[in-house]
């Protein structure tokens, strides 16, 4: 695969403590709660313990997959690069794009929240004002357009703040509620099993809308580029974010149904993490939460940021999009281009969305049309471990489970999912999914007749690798190395 020449994204700037805080804050627990609970109960009641329960299950194996990968191909890119190399170049297109479109389409989806989380701190009536809330959503947006902008150490030390502050006030809450004794009713067993679906389609759309609450994590795998032993730690990483956001979403999902009563969650459908607070500590309870709800917000932003502006960097290192998406600022060794670009269109659909209802209604579509493009990308990273890996497999029984009968499962379970749950969707939600996906065939096919190299790649062996090429370049110190031009040829 050819090269792009010139200077690259900096090198070891994120170490293993760092990478992890990232999978959190990519997950998001406090907005995902916040933001994604009314939708969950909606349209599976109180099975949504039990959704997210086995929900985890298939993503863990889709983070092994990602782990596997990531060992033997270190690219920004991650399922773009992994299943182009694997199964068919017009499907790591696919997959990248998918990324990049569910993260757009979240700008709106998380700047929206921002700003209405922001509001609610001063005033509960203003929370509930859309083009309001668009425009203090939209100035945290460019606050975190400027953080990213600065350069990896920078977003790890905002994220340091915000997510520490979240979490430790979700730790404080979780315990709270196991001593609240005033529920809507009383913990059942069965909330974990399957008898309170509706059916397979039930429980698909359940399991579409879980997905959502835990993506994110993958940011690791494109920050690769920039972590000290990648190949360690960004999976490593992954795999630890899941377990903790998994902890946090059985906690509150469970409080909720023991607290909160149906009218509650539906008079609620945008806030509510706040109302359970509420309950939990009134007076003080509600205004924490929607504190936490907000840092989480403005800390998922940044990461999503990240995860769509070094898959397009990636796509136009390979000229796959167009090349200036490639290019790195000289002083702060980020793909400059890309983020102003991503900026420029979130900003624009931040804007357009105010036609489409209220908070509650944007972020019901939003939702569901992201878990389709989440399920795209990784299932088919999924299925890429299996043929990377294909000819060590049948070597040990950690290799035939870790490498690959777990991720296909996970692989499986999101291909079933995208498709039985999309008779169960609204035409707003379906039309932004798959016609999101659509539109990528348009720069795919323009830019394969263009001739770029990643539409004949090297293939992806997990029998033959080499190290990474990092590049040392002479207008900065040794210590802030930068990689240039990554090679994908294991």
């Amino acid at each position: 695969m050819s090269k792009f020449r010139g200077r690259g994204l900096q090198a070891d700037a994120l170490g293993t403590f760092d990478t992890v805080v990232m999978a959190v804050a990519g997950s998001a627990p406090a907005y995902s709660l916040a933001a994604t609970t009314a939708v969950l109960v909606s349209a599976v009641g109180l099975a949504s313990p039990a959704a997210l329960l086995y929900c985890a299950i298939p993503m863990l194996g889709i983070a092994l997959a990602f782990s596997y990968l990531g060992r033997i191909d270190v690219n920004a890119g991650a399922s773009y690069s992994w299943v182009g190399r694997t199964l068919h170049p017009f499907l790591g297109f696919i997959s990248g794009w998918a990324l990049v479109i569910s993260a757009t389409i979240f700008m709106v989806a998380g700047s929206l929240p921002a700003g209405s989380m922001t509001l609610a701190l001063f005033d509960e009536n203003l929370a509930d004002d859309t083009a309001l809330s668009t425009v203090v959503g939209a100035a945290w947006f460019l606050a975190m357009l400027g953080v990213v902008l600065g350069g990896a150490r920078l977003t790890v030390r905002a994220q340091l703040v915000m997510s520490g502050v979240e979490l430790a006030i979700l730790a404080a809450f979780a315990v709270l509620a196991l001593f609240h004794t005033d529920g809507a009713r009383a913990f059942d067993w069965s909330w974990l099993g399957f008898g309170h679906f509706d059916g397979m389609a039930g429980f698909a759309s359940g399991a579409l809308i879980a997905a959502f609450y835990y993506w994110g994590w993958d940011v690791t795998s494109n920050l690769s580029e920039e972590t000290r032993n990648s190949r360690r730690t960004t999976g490593l990483a992954g795999l630890v974010g899941i377990g903790i956001v998994f902890l946090l979403f059985e906690a509150f999902t469970i409080a909720v149904n023991v607290i909160l009563s149906s009218r509650q969650i539906e008079e609620n459908n945008a806030n509510v993490l706040a109302v359970l607070g509420e309950e939990v500590w009134p007076g003080w309870g509600g205004k924490l939460l929607i504190v936490a709800v907000m840092l989480s917000t403005i800390a998922t932003l940044e990461t999503t940021l990240i995860q769509v502006t070094r898959s397009l960097f990636a796509m136009g290192r390979d000229r796959t999009m167009p090349s200036a998406l490639g290019r790195v600022h000289p002083r702060w060794n980020t793909p400059w281009v890309a983020i102003l670009v991503v900026g420029t269109v979130a900003l624009v659909m931040l804007i357009a969305s105010n036609a489409l209802g209220t908070v509650g209604d944007i972020l019901s579509d939003a939702i569901s049309a992201i878990g389709l493009q989440i399920a795209v990308y990784y299932g088919l990273a999924g299925l890429a471990v299996v043929v990377a890996y294909r000819k060590t497999l049948l070597k040990s029984a950690a290799n035939f489970v870790f490498g690959g009968l777990w991720p296909l499962l996970g692989a499986l379970f999101m291909f079933w999912v995208f498709v039985e749950s999309l008779s169960g969707l609204s035409t707003a939600a379906v039309a932004i999914g798959i016609g999101g996906l659509a539109v990528g065939l348009i720069p795919m096919l323009w830019y394969w007749r263009q001739g770029s190299d990643y539409y004949r790649p090297a293939k992806l062996d997990a029998t033959r690798t080499v190290e990474s090429d990092y590049l040392p370049d002479e207008r900065v110190g040794a210590h802030f190395r930068v990689h240039e031009g990554l090679p994908t040829d294991f």
